[in-house]
């Protein structure tokens, strides 16, 4: 379907700068709600300027238009999309709410995933958050109909994107030949997807009544151990990693914060079935693999220097972790009293 009037709140991160990307190239009338005003396709899309957290800002940046859809990518706890029922009923013929994958019991009891599985997250208030607004959407569609689609992404990147906790800390010490930290034995089953695989789904969901009280995850079909995922990046950066592999309990012990995020979400084997959007959104196919994407997010920071930014406290967390956890060999262990 093509023709729509969208209006995208938000539109410059990584999974939604490529669904303006992608909805424009589908024909789609794209508007975009920041608090900027600022326009990522400036000739071609329409930018409102509103504070998303001030409703009168946001009423007053749309009076007298009326969207096909309406996708919200920063709703991050209950009174956000309390807010948003208030703002968009009768503005809005769907209303589509960014949630996530993480929001999925966790640990899961069962693989592969569907939006059946249950959502609960005891580990990681993110999650808890998003199923909160969930909660919320779902309560005004049974009660009132409001048009509400839920979409659960897992974990996406672009080209800026590298995918480890840490980001180009990581990348910088394989180049320095110094070790990294792999959560748990790296055998775990992580799901990691391109952002214009994502938004091919994703923009197949406009206008569509059938997708109205439904919730779906767009996902790529890959699934990779976090020792690949490590890999593929170590290969495209012309090295070879050195991998220390650290129990996550032990992790979140040192760094509260990282911790949170492994034990819920990152730490935890997390395979899809995509079945749901495939039968609704039949075009959706993952064209990226990781390997190429890999190379991108290297090829990318290679060309950008002010993008390889590394974070001195994950950069001594790491290298605390490697020195308490790294098994040692007997002659590393042997105490200097030992030799006489």
């Amino acid at each position: 379907m093509s023709g729509l009037r969208v209006l995208i709140v938000g539109g410059t991160g990584i999974i939604s700068s490529a669904v303006v990307a992608e909805a424009l190239r589908k024909g789609h009338d794209v508007h975009t709600l920041t608090r900027s005003g600022t326009n990522p396709q400036p000739s071609v899309t329409t930018a409102h300027r509103a504070d998303v957290r001030d409703g009168r800002s946001v009423e007053r940046a749309i009076a007298g238009l009326h969207f096909d859809a309406v996708v919200q990518f920063v709703a991050f706890e209950a009174e956000h999309v309390r807010a948003d029922i208030a703002i968009f009923s009768g503005h809005t013929d769907q209303y589509i709410f960014i949630s996530s994958a993480s929001a999925y019991q966790t640990p899961p009891r069962s693989l592969p995933v569907t939006e059946s599985t249950p959502l609960r997250n005891p580990y990681w208030e993110y999650s808890r958050n998003k199923i909160a607004c969930e909660d919320e959407l779902v309560a005004a569609y049974r009660h009132s109909g409001f048009p509400v689609t839920i979409v659960r992404p897992s974990h996406t990147y672009n080209h800026t994107m590298v995918p480890f906790d840490g980001g180009w800390t990581v990348v910088e010490r394989m180049r320095q030949g110094r070790p990294v930290v792999v959560p748990g034995d790296g055998t775990s089953l992580w799901t990691i997807t391109h952002h214009t695989d994502f938004a091919r789904g994703f923009v197949g969901l406009f206008g569509r009544d059938e997708a109205i009280g439904e919730a779906f995850h767009i996902t790529s079909d890959e699934a990779l151990t976090w020792n690949a995922i490590y890999e593929h990046i170590a290969r495209a950066a012309g090295v070879q990693p050195d991998l220390v592999h650290i129990a996550s309990t032990a992790i979140a012990a040192a760094d509260p914060v990282w911790g949170a995020a492994l034990l819920g979400d990152k730490a935890n084997s997390m395979v899809f079935d995509n079945t749901k959007i495939k039968r609704l959104v039949p075009e959706f196919t993952c064209r990226v693999p990781f390997a190429r994407g890999a190379e991108e997010i290297i090829a990318w920071h290679d060309e950008h220097p002010e993008a390889r930014v590394t974070d001195p406290g994950v950069d001594a967390v790491m290298d605390a972790l490697v020195e308490a956890y790294r098994p040692r060999s007997p002659l590393q262990s042997r105490s200097p009293l030992s030799t006489l």
